[in-house]
């Protein structure tokens, strides 16, 4: 099965989707570089974390791209995001294995959360 290795986030308001994912996934953020900001990946576990970034693309550009992250837990992660102007697009789902949600970040960029059953 083929695996997420990497991301792009486009925003017409970057600096905002960095606080976002800052204080709601605890994310570390290079500086810019050309509008783009690097996400500084964790690499301690089994495998290397994903490779990407924010940016600053055109006008005309979609805003970014539907990725999907794993959390602990989904309420926790939806409270937050929600204090965080986060909008829900649907709550926690069951499925044989995790659990999931969506939501939309302050700048419009969709987001689905799982949770895997332990």
């Amino acid at each position: 099965m083929a695996k997420v290795i990497g991301f792009e986030i486009s925003s017409q308001d970057p600096e905002r989707a960095i606080e976002f994912y800052k204080l709601v996934f605890g994310w570390e953020v290079e500086d810019s570089n050309w509008d783009y900001w690097s996400i500084i990946p964790e690499t301690t576990g089994e495998f290397d974390a994903f490779v990407g970034g924010i940016s600053k693309g055109p006008s005309d550009f979609p805003h970014g791209t539907r990725i999907q992250i794993e959390v602990d837990s989904i309420e926790e992660t939806l409270n937050l995001a929600i204090q965080h102007q986060a909008l829900i697009l649907r709550e926690k789902m069951e499925f044989d294995s995790y659990y999931l949600a969506y939501l939309v970040d302050p700048t419009g960029i969709g987001i689905g959360l799982i949770e895997l059953k332990r």
